[in-house]
């Protein structure tokens, strides 16, 4: 559940952003209605959009994926045309909030994930640590991982 939310706190703030870039072309009356419309296109990209990647799957082979911006820019605009007070004012401002949107969407993802990856290793030394424990010494070895840990 706390993965869902976060995922929806970032495409909201994608749309957010793409609102505030584009706003020209993409415009909310309200928080509330960015809210719904992050949650809406949320559970788009989750259920529609496999679905149309399918189908579509040889004009994305033919077109090198760009076809993938246009299935993103249909779903922005019928979020556009489902929550009131959230306009999409063409299917070329959809174009660039899709860009906009997917890119910042990519990149909270991905500073998310890694945080979350992010593991830290702290070697201490036993209680009967040697005497001589301020001095240095060259040792040369490899390193061997504890198999126990699962990575």
């Amino acid at each position: 559940m706390k993965a869902f939310f976060a995922r929806w706190a970032s495409t909201t703030f994608a749309v957010f952003v793409a609102t505030g870039l584009l706003h020209d072309g993409i415009k909310t009356d309200s928080f509330e209605a960015l809210v719904w419309a992050g949650l809406l296109l949320g559970i788009l990209n989750a259920i529609v959009r496999p679905v149309l990647l399918v189908l579509s799957l040889p004009l994305i082979v033919l077109s090198l994926g760009f076809f993938i911006l246009l299935i993103n820019a249909f779903l922005l605009s019928v979020v556009g045309w489902l929550i009131p007070g959230f306009r999409v004012d063409g299917f070329g401002w959809a174009v660039l909030g899709a860009i906009v949107i997917s890119f910042v969407s990519w990149a909270l993802n991905n500073v998310l994930q890694n945080r979350a990856r992010l593991k830290v290793h702290v070697n201490s030394y036993p209680p009967e640590a040697p005497p001589n424990l301020g001095q240095m010494k060259n040792v040369k070895g490899r390193v061997i991982e504890d198999e126990s840990d699962p990575k």
